[in-house]
């Protein structure tokens, strides 16, 4: 049970993203780790200087280090998919906690886009590992097939109508945030009807409801209160964090309708001290439309098969009454491959009034879901401000 002793003991001083985001084939992945971390830490007010600690995931903290100049007290290259950098924040918060580090620099740079000629960078694919020898043989390979396989599931069992309108929903919405958003690669108006007419990547899945594939890099920057209060920007504290995953292989997911967020929402809230009904915004991994509408119903917010009721009505989009993915999210803001990291960074200046057009008005929590894999992992945290 993650320690509530803990909250408001770290605080997030630092966020932000690499200078240049979208199709950047002229950057490597490095390169993105490192803007993405300068910019974090002069946020800040700090320099690489300051960090004792170093988080990354897919990169090793090795290279990442070596790249940045950096030579930490303690390093994490936890990797279990888009979640890793949530489920950093409760790595970092024990670290720092236990005197372990002081500073610590949560980076991610991925050139999904640019390099995805490069094949297995992922590392997911040797031909050994289980799911390449029982799943792929039977067409069970990569994220729109194993995450259509999942939706496909729950139409089954909720209604292919309303779980094809709550997917509109959702698209629909989010990319009325990401018009709002200078820095977000789609920002055309969106349609239900553009939306529908979108050509198919796999049934049930239009385009529309498929993440960007982009280069890109975020970081954010983490510190003990002490050092939190002394430094430029409003710190936001880490009230609650909490990680959980129960799978690999699609074939072995206990129920394509339910994430781990199940456990790992509740764990942070109860950390955090907080219910739903508490926080002002929800920034939930967004790889494709149904992990929303799955990670809604499994962090609480609604019971199982009532998500498309929860999401109605343009309810999560500008002006409704439920704030979520307000930087546009995966689908039409970025998505370099793994994505957790950047709703940490929209989290931040949401809480911190830094978000311009799409500006909130006066948040004080919100809710951070990251999910991995194949629906296999998730990170949750609860985030505040004074």
């Amino acid at each position: 049970m993650p320690n509530a002793n803990l909250s408001r003991t770290v605080a997030i001083v630092g966020a932000a993203e690499s200078d240049e985001l979208g199709v950047v084939p002229h950057k490597s992945a490095l390169q993105h780790h490192a803007e993405a971390a300068h910019n974090a830490l002069a946020d800040a007010g700090l320099s690489v200087k300051d960090v004792d600690g170093l988080f990354t995931a897919g990169f090793s903290t090795l290279i990442t280090a070596e790249y940045m100049g950096i030579t930490p007290r303690f390093s994490d290259s936890t990797s279990v998919g888009g979640s890793s950098f949530v489920v950093e924040i409760a790595h970092a918060l024990a670290a720092i906690n236990a005197g372990m580090c002081e500073v610590a620099v949560i980076t991610h740079g991925q050139t999904g886009r640019s390099g995805r000629a490069s094949g297995n960078s992922s590392g997911l694919y040797d031909p050994n590992f289980p799911n390449m020898q029982y799943e792929q043989p039977y067409g069970i390979m990569g994220p729109p097939i194993n995450y259509s396989m999942a939706c496909t599931r729950y139409m089954h069992q909720y209604g292919e109508e309303r779980t094809r309108q709550a997917l509109a929903e959702i698209a629909v919405s989010t990319r009325k945030w990401a018009q709002m958003n200078p820095k977000a690669q789609m920002r055309e108006p969106m349609s239900f009807d553009d939306y529908h007419a979108s050509r198919w990547i796999s049934w049930p899945f239009h385009l529309f409801d498929c993440c960007l594939v982009t280069d890109a890099g975020a970081a954010v920057v983490l510190t003990t209160a002490a050092r939190a209060r002394d430094l430029p920007k409003k710190p936001v504290w880490v009230l609650g964090a909490a990680e959980y995953h129960d799978h690999f292989m699609m074939s072995q997911m206990p129920d394509l309708t339910r994430t781990p967020a199940y456990v790992s929402g509740p764990l942070a809230l109860q950390m955090a001290g907080v219910t739903h009904n508490d926080i002002d915004l929800a920034m939930i991994y967004d790889s494709f439309t149904y992990t929303v509408l799955a990670t809604l119903e499994s962090l609480g917010y609604c019971k199982p098969g009532e998500g498309p009721d929860f999401v109605a009505n343009q309810r999560t989009a500008p002006g409704g009454d439920f704030a979520l993915n307000t930087s546009g999210g995966g689908l039409s803001y970025t998505h370099p491959g793994m994505y957790g990291i950047f709703l940490l960074v929209e989290a931040v200046r949401q809480l911190r009034g830094e978000c311009g057009e799409r500006q909130l008005k006066d948040p004080k929590l919100s809710l951070v879901n990251g999910t991995g894999g194949q629906l296999s992992s998730t990170g949750t945290t609860v985030l505040a401000v004074d």
